[in-house]
């Protein structure tokens, strides 16, 4: 086990306190797990002096709610013990490779606006597969300058829920991230066609007033917009996380299929009303990154099923944008 520690005196940052948690990436499972331990020497928030903590986790750039995980709230307590372990599924090589982990302590208020204590960003890209990272760190205060209308609100303390903040986030052209899918493809030359296999989703962002969705996957294999081209998973429902565990096939000479595309989206079904398009990806030799890799894979190792994890993003990529969601 690695420990990261820094010195508490004589850091303007100190007066925040600290926070004590371990994080390791499991490349086997595609997880990345967060133990987050204690934190020490807060800041009080409350008139009575004390807290009411919890500590909330965002995968940046990208940060939404979709990624978005958090502990359970200690009351009354500016030395907070939460010993409570968050996991992240479907995290790849480049997410360790290009994310940061945002870790935000927060005072939880019923009456007004949760507020923002501090914050510890740490790139993943420090961390080695299989290997525990221990970090006790101090926590700061990393966030864009108010301007001078919005100073008094400021110094009120600055709404962890502030969109502006999360929208910063985001960078310039960057997509919402909306979740992940595990996909598996696999070409069979005694079939002549492609198995698409929907295994699950996880962290969907959630469309339903109650706090989820009821989802369910369709696949297309562009260009073509016949019915054989579309598949449909059943629904699953009130979950963020849905295990589908479904195959689609789809009949092809290998050379015909490496000039096509496959869209991939997730929907929340409502009754009465259209649905609510949540993520998609779309996978071929137009793709990028993972997408054309998982591609390409699978055209040049026939018989073999690969299984990878995907982002969902708010909009289809190039190679779908000229064809309908719907």
């Amino acid at each position: 086990m690695h420990m990261d520690a820094q010195p508490l005196a004589h850091t303007h940052t100190a007066a925040l306190g600290t926070l004590e948690f371990d994080l390791l990436y499991d490349q086997a499972s595609c997880t990345l797990h967060c133990r987050v331990l204690r934190a020490k020497g807060l800041k009080p928030m409350d008139f009575n002096g004390l807290a009411d903590p919890y500590v909330k986790l965002h995968l940046l750039p990208g940060a939404c709610k979709a990624n978005k995980l958090k502990t359970k709230t200690q009351r009354n307590t500016l030395n907070p013990v939460w010993n409570e372990e968050l996991t992240y599924s479907g995290i790849t090589d480049d997410d360790i490779t290009h994310k940061v982990l945002r870790i935000s302590v927060c005072d939880e208020d019923k009456l007004s606006h949760n507020e923002f204590i501090g914050e510890i960003r740490v790139p993943l890209r420090r961390l080695k597969p299989s290997q525990k990272k221990h970090f006790n760190i101090c926590l700061e205060r990393q966030v864009p300058l108010p301007s001078p209308s919005s100073m008094s609100a400021a110094l009120r303390g600055i709404s962890c829920y502030l969109k502006e903040l999360e929208q910063a986030e985001q960078g310039p052209g960057l997509l919402e991230e909306r979740g992940r899918i595990l996909l598996s493809l696999s070409y069979s030359s005694r079939r002549h066609g492609l198995l698409v296999g929907i295994v699950r989703c996880a962290h969907l962002a959630a469309m339903d007033v109650n706090g989820y969705s009821d989802p369910y996957v369709k696949t297309y294999l562009r260009p073509d917009v016949d019915k054989k081209s579309k598949h449909k998973t059943c629904v699953k429902k009130k979950t963020l996380n849905p295990e589908f565990n479904e195959e689609f096939f789809y009949e092809m000479e290998l050379s015909t299929l490496a000039t096509k595309t496959l869209e991939v989206t997730v929907w929340d079904y409502d009754i009465g009303k259209s649905n609510d398009f949540i993520g998609g990806v779309s996978l071929g030799p137009g793709a990028r990154g993972e997408a054309q890799k998982h591609w390409s894979d699978c055209l040049h190792q026939p018989d073999t099923a690969l299984e990878r994890w995907h982002t969902l993003t708010s909009e289809l990529p190039p190679a779908a944008g000229a064809f309908p969601l719907a």
